[in-house]
């Protein structure tokens, strides 16, 4: 109201008095109900929330959250200083990431491309934890040294070897940066790799991603696309002393590896078209495990050890010799463990014909595990295990190895370090 305007009231009328003061009451309520929603949102982002610096790196022996992304990038830069640009500001913003906040600080012009894409604005952290390793490629490729960094590549980190029957990919397998991606929320932890991979442009780009899930109650072993509990044998991540013996690179390893671990992806397809009409006895002898339970053959409880000497009344083997559960045990493989914290996959479905006899037409699921391996040295645990697996295991009838990759996940850092610090430090970058 203009109060030079001849014709507004001198003194506002009770009417007027009673809608403004109601207006005032309902600006009021407004407030206040924002300000309630913005403590409900600061609480909302609060909760969940991983911590990203540490003597270890997140994602490793975190309580395993319900989603992940994983991706592996080609390095295209031929500067080492580069990489180091990169690994600033992936570690600046999986801090960020990781509290729950944006990737950027979301001030930018808006001619300018926003700093994080927005899709998990408000989210909140949903326990996203990011884990980065760097494959072999980050230090040899064909034989060269590509940035000065050979005579740093831990002797852990070894070309794998070919297994008996696997089928590898080119486009799912290897890389030579590593981002695992874990959170409670599929958009959160899409939303943060996909964030890390934009701003490598110009470094390095995408060469596989995967994302995966899980259903499983947390403290309880998830199960597979098959039915089956999956880790049971894990070492168990709260005894500090199983993880230092299996998971943690020590001394044996460079410095700037120690308190790493080395890291195995393996992209598993599984027929479950064919796996679903077994019977179900047949499958427990595939795993030497009781499908429901997750009891071994003859046992009644998931974590009963494995009785590997108990038979039948015809003296067969109750674990027969070659179930899966026998052959993966720490006692047929010289004590060997690994700690697994796989997902499933589910990309749809293809379509399968074959035009000769006997001329079959169907439909298959394109799903299965995407298997993650943490260890102290892959040479001494996957590596031996899967080589006896891939040869003996009843299970290869229904799964086929189609991806591989392997990466050295560095130590974690204290806040003002980035992550593979202690790899560059020593180098004029």
């Amino acid at each position: 109201m203009n109060p030079h305007d001849d014709k507004a009231p001198r003194h506002p009328a009770r009417r007027h008095f009673l809608k403004a003061g109601g207006a005032a009451a309902i600006a009021a309520g407004t407030l206040g109900t924002g300000a309630a929603r913005a403590r409900e949102m600061a609480a909302t982002m609060n909760r969940g929330v991983e911590p990203f610096y540490g003597r270890h790196q997140g994602g490793i022996i975190t309580p395993q959250q319900s989603h992940a992304y994983v991706a592996a990038l080609d390095l295209t830069t031929a500067k080492r200083e580069d990489i180091v640009a990169l690994l600033k500001t992936w570690t600046e913003m999986a801090a960020r990431l990781t509290r729950g906040e944006p990737a950027g600080t979301l001030r930018e012009p808006a001619d300018k491309p926003a700093l994080d894409s927005g899709e998990a604005l408000d989210l909140g952290a949903s326990s996203l934890t990011l884990t980065f390793g760097f494959g072999p490629g980050m230090f040899t490729q064909e034989g060269k040294d590509r940035y000065g960094l050979a005579r740093y590549r831990p002797p852990q980190l070894v070309d794998l070897p070919r297994f008996n029957g696997e089928q590898l990919i080119a486009a799912k397998t290897g890389g030579d940066l590593f981002i695992q991606g874990c959170a409670d929320n599929a958009q959160v932890v899409f939303h943060a790799v996909r964030q890390l991979i934009r701003t490598a442009d110009g470094t390095a780009r995408v060469r596989w991603g995967q994302a995966g899930f899980l259903s499983t109650p947390k403290g309880e072993t998830p199960r597979n696309l098959m039915g089956f509990k999956d880790g049971t044998i894990n070492p168990a991540i709260h005894d500090p002393a199983a993880m230092k013996q299996f998971v943690w690179a020590g001394e044996e390893s460079p410095a700037w590896m120690r308190g790493g671990t080395y890291t195995v992806v393996r992209r598993i397809r599984i027929t479950l078209e064919h796996w679903d009409q077994m019977e179900r006895g047949f499958q427990e002898s595939v795993f030497g495990r009781h499908k429901y339970s997750g009891a071994p053959l003859g046992g009644k409880h998931e974590m009963d050890p494995l009785d590997l000497k108990a038979v039948d009344k015809d003296g067969n083997p109750i674990i027969p010799e070659n179930a899966h559960a026998r052959l993966s045990n720490q006692a047929m493989n010289n004590g060997a463990q690994i700690l697994r914290r796989s997902y499933s996959y589910n990309e749809s479905t293809d379509f399968y014909i074959e035009r000769w006899p006997p001329w079959r037409q169907e439909t298959e699921y394109d799903a299965g595990l995407i298997f993650i391996a943490h260890q102290r040295d892959p040479r001494k645990g996957f590596i031996p295990i899967n080589d006896r697996l891939s040869k003996f295991d009843m299970l290869n009838q229904f799964v086929t190895h189609v991806g591989s990759a392997i990466f050295a996940c560095p130590s974690g850092i204290a806040p003002g370090q980035y992550i593979g610090q202690g790899l560059f430090k020593n180098l004029d970058v």
